[in-house]
């Protein structure tokens, strides 16, 4: 008897102790469909913790051990992974500071949480870490050195000197702009491969495509040189008259030859970003004016809309040889390239080029994504170019680009299905970068004060 009177106390005592406390933890999107555009599948009725910048945990019920700061309620809405702008500007010095701070969160307010800077300056090294660390709200920054190009590196020495300096300021990749001469290429190439920093951007005339792609750039940007390498040999043209991109070329160009370069760049593992954008707002027969009524010019100085305009006129002016027929050949060529890029190249990542020419940061992303569309990708491709493909590209896909375990809580939270209609990837609810949410109202609200200061400036 005395057993069972003790083992009753014990019992109670048991009882009587206080449950265990939940553990606190930052965020859970409950209740939400996950995108998951590596494969196009969809996932509903998930439940996403997010503690400390990361995401701990995806399950398909709320879980019951855990209290958390904030919920946040997903029911009929879209969670998928944060874009990244893989052509992407950030101002530099004399820029303010201010300035800087109002293009990062205009890429953050269209769901872009990561950028590839690609024009580099000793500031955005600081930039960098200053938004690792979170102490400037932006994006996940990577950025080029200082421009490499035929005034830059005249020689193999300034070239071999130039790279290994910009190597050792930690530079994540080399930008490449036009001029550089072959010789001083073919150094400038093998000193990267030496000091082990990757190498992006345009593709030199005097390199050409074929050099260009056997030497093993990270990426070729604007689909550079491409529309120049379908011009048949036998036609002995003149490779300093190609004109904006190949433009004067289009009579010249033979599309039969795509197969061959495409065959090349996945050979060689070379990423190509279309930046399509700028061929069907700067270079493309659609007047300054209806470009400038568009809702987000509100975003842009005055003085930097008035400059594109007059870039814009200059640069399509009947003197320029610049004709509607013309660009109609030219843009069919170049979607005949991206499309043939995406299905048989090593990948596609997306990537707009802004800001640039009526291509407000941010904002042009969608510009790309409905010339992408338009090209023929379809919209899982469209998506994997602008999430899981970056992260591959920067072999940080332990990192983001996924929604999953452990990675960093870079998130999108749409009111439409993206994978049924693009056009979801403006109706925005939320962004999330590394943990900090920014809901719509928030949003908004930034950037409404980013539209005031414009009209001032």
């Amino acid at each position: 008897m005395k057993i069972n009177i003790f083992l009753l106390i014990a019992l109670f005592a048991l009882g009587c102790r206080e449950p265990k406390p939940k553990s606190e933890k930052d965020f859970l999107i409950a209740d939400v469909t996950l995108v998951d555009p590596s494969d196009g599948s969809l996932h509903d009725h998930s439940f996403v913790e997010i503690d400390a910048g990361l995401i701990i945990g995806i399950t398909t019920s709320k879980p019951e051990d855990s209290s958390y700061k904030t919920v946040i309620d997903g029911r009929g809405m879209f969670l998928m992974p944060g874009l990244a702008e893989m052509h992407a500007h950030i101002p530099s010095p004399p820029a303010s500071r201010e300035s800087v701070e109002e293009t990062l969160l205009l890429y953050l307010a269209n769901g872009i949480t990561t950028i590839r800077g690609m024009l580099g300056h000793p500031s955005h090294l600081e930039l960098r870490e200053q938004v690792e660390s979170g102490e400037v709200l932006g994006p996940r920054i990577f950025t080029s050195s200082p421009s490499l190009n035929g005034n830059s590196v005249q020689t193999p020495e300034e070239a071999r000197e130039k790279v290994t300096q910009y190597q050792k300021d930690g530079y994540d990749f080399l930008k490449i702009h036009p001029g550089i001469k072959r010789e001083v290429f073919d150094v400038l190439v093998a000193t990267a491969r030496e000091t082990g920093i990757p190498f992006a951007g345009h593709v030199p005339v005097d390199v050409g495509i074929r050099h260009a792609l056997m030497s093993g750039y990270a990426s070729i940007d604007h689909v550079d040189g491409f529309l120049e390498g379908l011009v048949p040999e036998d036609m002995n043209a003149d490779p300093t008259a190609n004109g904006f991109f190949g433009y004067n070329f289009t009579t010249l160009a033979d599309p039969a030859l795509i197969p061959s370069l495409v065959n090349l760049s996945r050979e060689h593992k070379v990423w190509i970003v279309p930046t399509q954008s700028l061929f069907e707002r700067w270079f493309a027969p659609v007047s300054a004016e209806a470009l400038l009524a568009e809702p987000e010019m509100k975003y842009m100085p005055v003085t930097t809309l008035t400059n594109w305009k007059i870039r814009k006129e200059q640069s399509t002016a009947p003197a320029t040889g610049f004709t509607k027929e013309g660009w109609e050949k030219f843009h069919s060529i170049r979607q005949q390239l991206i499309k043939a890029l995406s299905d048989g190249g090593y990948g596609i990542l997306l990537g707009s080029d802004a800001p640039q020419l009526f291509n407000v940061p941010g904002f042009s992303i969608h510009h790309e994504i409905r010339g992408m569309e338009a090209a023929g990708m379809s919209k899982q491709e469209i998506l994997k170019s602008g999430t899981l493909n970056p992260a591959l590209f920067f072999d940080e896909e332990d990192k983001f680009g996924r929604i999953a375990d452990g990675l960093e809580a870079d998130l999108i939270l749409l009111r439409e299905n993206p994978l049924q209609d693009l056009e979801a990837l403006k109706k925005i609810e939320g962004v999330m970068v590394r943990g900090k949410w920014l809901d719509r109202k928030t949003l908004d609200k930034k950037l409404n004060v980013i539209a005031t200061r414009a009209k001032e400036r």
